[in-house]
C-alpha cells in the first residue's frame, strides 16, 4: 500500500517595491517554491490560475493598491491571424526556428544584453551577468525548451535573431521570457515570436499559449491585447478580454483581497496515490 500527502506548498509575499508597469503604484508578489517530484503537477495547476514561473519559483501579482496585472492566454483553436500579423509572418520567413533543451549559450547572452540595453536599461534585469542569465535559462524543474530564431540569410553565416524560454504545460505553451535583436524593429519580432508559438501549439495540438501578464493602461503590455481569442484570468476564472475601460476597477485599492483570502481560493492538485 502506497500513500502520499496532498500537495500543500507554502506561500509567501514579497515586500512592496515600485511597479514597473504603472507609474506611482507599488508591486508585491505572492509566490511559492517549485521543486520536488510534483513540480510539473504544481506548475500545470497554478499556471491555470494566473501564476508564472521564474526558475524554481511560481509567482502571481498580489499588489497592495490594485489588481491590474491580468494573466493572459491565447485560445489556439479560435485564433485568427490578422492582415498585419500575416505581414509580420511574411517579413520573417528568412528565420529558422530551432527548439533546444534549456541550455544557455554565449550567443543567447550577447543578444539578451543588447535587448536589455535597448529596451529595458533601467529594469530589474539590467545588471544580470552571464551566470545569472544561465540560471534563468537552466534552473527549471519542469519541461522547458529554448526556442531560437536564426537568420539563414545573414552574411555572417547565421545570426541568432530572437530567443524565447518556453515551458511545455499539459494544456499549452507558457512563454516565460523572450528577447530579440532590437535593431530589427520593422520585423516586429516580439509579435512574431508569439505568432510562431501559436503555430507550434497548433502543430502540437495544445489549446493555449500563455503570454504572461496584460496590464490595462501600460504601454509596455498593451500589444498583447492585439491578439485574437485572448483570455484573461480575472476573479478566479478565465474570460474573453473586454474593452479596456471595463478594467478601471482593477486599479482601485478596494479591488485587492486580503492575502489569506487569495491563498484560500487557490486550487491545489491532489497527488495522493489510490490505495492498492
Amino acid at each position: 500500500m502506497r500513500h502520499t500527502l496532498p500537495l500543500a506548498p507554502q506561500f509567501y509575499v514579497t515586500a512592496p517595491q515600485s511597479c514597473p508597469y504603472l507609474e506611482g503604484r507599488r508591486e508585491r508578489k505572492l509566490f511559492t517554491a517549485l521543486q520536488g517530484e510534483h513540480a510539473t503537477t504544481l506548475n500545470n495547476a497554478l499556471s491555470k490560475q494566473g501564476f508564472r514561473r521564474s526558475q524554481n519559483v511560481l509567482y502571481r501579482p498580489s499588489c497592495p493598491e490594485c489588481s491590474a496585472c491580468l494573466s493572459a492566454r491565447i485560445r489556439v483553436a479560435d485564433f485568427e491571424f490578422s492582415k498585419s500579423q500575416r505581414r509580420i509572418l511574411k517579413r520573417n520567413t528568412h528565420l529558422d526556428r530551432v527548439a533546444t533543451s534549456p541550455w544557455a549559450t554565449e550567443e543567447q547572452f550577447n543578444l539578451f544584453r543588447r535587448y536589455l540595453e535597448s529596451r529595458h536599461a533601467d529594469g530589474g534585469m539590467a545588471d544580470m551577468d552571464i551566470f545569472e542569465f544561465a540560471a534563468m535559462v537552466e534552473e527549471t524543474p519542469v519541461k522547458s525548451r529554448v526556442v531560437e530564431y536564426w537568420d539563414r540569410t545573414s552574411s555572417f553565416d547565421e545570426d541568432l535573431i530572437a530567443t524565447c524560454l518556453t515551458d511545455v504545460l499539459d494544456d499549452g505553451l507558457s512563454m516565460v521570457y523572450s528577447f530579440y535583436n532590437p535593431d530589427m524593429s520593422r520585423n516586429s519580432l516580439g509579435t512574431y515570436i508569439v505568432l510562431d508559438h501559436v503555430r507550434i501549439a497548433q502543430e502540437a495540438g495544445l489549446p493555449y499559449v500563455y503570454l504572461g501578464y496584460w496590464v490595462p493602461g501600460s504601454p509596455k503590455m498593451g500589444y498583447k491585447a492585439g491578439f485574437s481569442a485572448l483570455e484573461v484570468f480575472r476573479g478566479g476564472e478565465w474570460h474573453d478580454i473586454q474593452d479596456g475601460h471595463d478594467y478601471a476597477a482593477e486599479t482601485h485599492p478596494l479591488a485587492v483581497d486580503p492575502i489569506a483570502e487569495q491563498v484560500a481560493r487557490i486550487t491545489l492538485p491532489d497527488t495522493r496515490a489510490p490505495k492498492d
